[in-house]
């Protein structure tokens, strides 16, 4: 099991997730993150941190956003890691 980041992470790019990933498996796309499925550890540490609620388990990704699974899984092996936290977006919506 892994997790994933779906369509709210979109435009936005809040990185406090990033900050407490144990294993460095967070993926940095111009207008997004994605996960590493095969380094994520399952920690759900990322989880609470992301204050657009954007982390799910992959089995509880809702059924809107089940194509971001796969989608993780791709964009992640083409993409740098990210270690450090960083500004978001200029398009963030503020944080809940």
């Amino acid at each position: 099991m892994a997790h994933v980041v779906t369509e709210p992470c979109v435009n936005c790019k809040y990185t406090d997730c990033v900050e407490v990933c144990p294993v460095n498996c967070f993926h940095e796309a111009p207008k997004m993150l994605y996960i590493d499925a095969i380094e994520c550890i399952d920690c759900a540490l990322c989880v609470p941190e992301c204050p657009v609620e954007a982390i799910f388990q992959d089995m509880d990704v809702p059924a809107k956003w089940k194509s971001y699974i796969a989608l993780n899984e791709t964009e992640s092996l083409k993409l740098p890691v990210i270690s450090q936290k960083q500004a978001p977006l200029p398009t963030a919506p503020p944080k809940k």
